[in-house]
């Protein structure tokens, strides 16, 4: 763990390698369907923040398994968090922004 990392907390990259290493666990892209089209992390899920109040609990059945979600810049992802944990979850990461993802993209 570096000192940012200590001071600031895992960064996006530590928290995708977390989110594949953790059994269970499922990566959520909250973005627009575009977004995700124009480039994502594979595996990812597509459930764009618009539509989790209704779709949640179909698409993310186990409301204890390990979700790390993640969109552009975190806000929508930080929302999508606050939403799932409302709706029971007890296990939502905030990745943060794709855009701190130092890794290739999924198309």
């Amino acid at each position: 763990m570096s000192i940012f990392s200590s001071i600031f907390g895992p960064g996006f990259d530590e928290l995708a390698v977390q989110a594949r290493e953790t059994p269970g666990s499922v990566m959520i892209d909250v973005r627009s369907p575009e977004e995700y089209r124009d480039g994502h992390i594979e595996g990812a899920l597509s459930i764009p923040l618009v539509s989790i109040p209704a779709t949640a609990a179909k698409r993310l059945p186990d409301k204890s398994a390990p979700i790390f979600a993640y969109c552009l810049s975190g806000a929508r992802s930080a929302q999508a968090v606050r939403e799932l944990e409302r709706q029971g979850y007890t296990n939502v990461v905030n990745m943060g922004g794709i855009g701190r993802w130092s890794g290739p993209l999924a198309r």
